[in-house]
């Protein structure tokens, strides 16, 4: 995992981004609209593992960076599904459903919100592509060096947009996780 040193007194947000063969971690610390640190990674699952096997590696991997990390909320894409692509839709439901699963045995608050939402905020287009959403994120988090894979640059945009909009949620939903769905 790459990562910078948190400083004190900051909110920590993780951002999830949900793939079979690779799920994206951005963790965020900071306040308001300042990010003070940030570390990215993924869990990567191989191929010819069975599905349950990849499951549980990412479920496992994530309770561990959970315990480790602490944050105050999780941010994970809402996934949808293509007609076009029904089994992948399928497929991304069950890992959503696992991330979802170990927020919530972590006791992290948990928020869903749409890539486009991320993409809107952050590069003022919510069709925005992956390659122009990192390049956004690094300019954000003051990078140089391109975030790969793209499902850690999207975890650190969701990430982001959670650090961006938490103080402000979390008052208005009452100290439950907040719902940040709304523009």
């Amino acid at each position: 995992m790459v990562q910078i040193q948190h400083r004190q007194n900051q909110l920590k947000i993780i951002g999830i981004d949900p793939g079979l063969a690779a799920t994206g971690i951005g963790i965020v610390g900071g306040m308001g609209v300042t990010v003070g640190s940030y570390s990215f990674s993924s869990i990567q699952t191989p191929k010819d593992l069975a599905l349950a096997k990849r499951l549980d590696r990412i479920f496992s991997q994530l309770i561990d960076i959970l315990e480790v990390e602490r944050p105050d909320l999780m941010v994970v894409e809402d996934v949808f599904s293509l007609e076009k692509y029904p089994t992948t839709g399928i497929t991304l439901g069950k890992v959503t459903g696992i991330v979802l699963l170990a927020g919530c045995r972590s006791n992290v608050p948990i928020t869903e919100i749409p890539v486009r939402l991320a993409k809107q905020v952050l590069t003022g287009n919510g069709n925005a592509s992956k390659a122009q959403l990192e390049k956004s994120v690094r300019r954000h988090l003051n990078i140089s060096k391109p975030i790969r894979p793209y499902h850690a640059s999207d975890a650190l945009a969701l990430a982001m947009i959670g650090l961006f909009r938490y103080n402000q949620a979390i008052r208005n939903a009452g100290g439950s996780a907040p719902d940040m769905n709304r523009n």
